[in-house]
């Protein structure tokens, strides 16, 4: 039986190869990056993710881009 506590999961963030521990969800790679996910948008991918699909686990080798918004005037 494999140890699932050493399975890692290797993505591109942001242009920037990361490891992580799997299984991942988008909601989940989130909250250890310490993002809020109300003020930023997720692609994964090269596709816009809606909110509703940050639930979605993710892959090997899955790139996300993710940009937060701030405003100001």
């Amino acid at each position: 039986m494999q140890d699932h506590a050493t399975n890692t999961i290797r993505l591109s963030v942001n242009g920037e190869a990361r490891e992580f521990a799997a299984p991942l969800s988008v909601r989940a790679l989130l909250r250890e990056l310490a993002l809020p996910t109300e003020r930023l948008a997720v692609e994964l991918n090269r596709e816009l993710l809606p909110r509703t699909g940050f639930d979605h686990v993710l892959h090997e080798g899955d790139a996300l881009e993710i940009v937060t918004f701030v405003g100001g005037g």
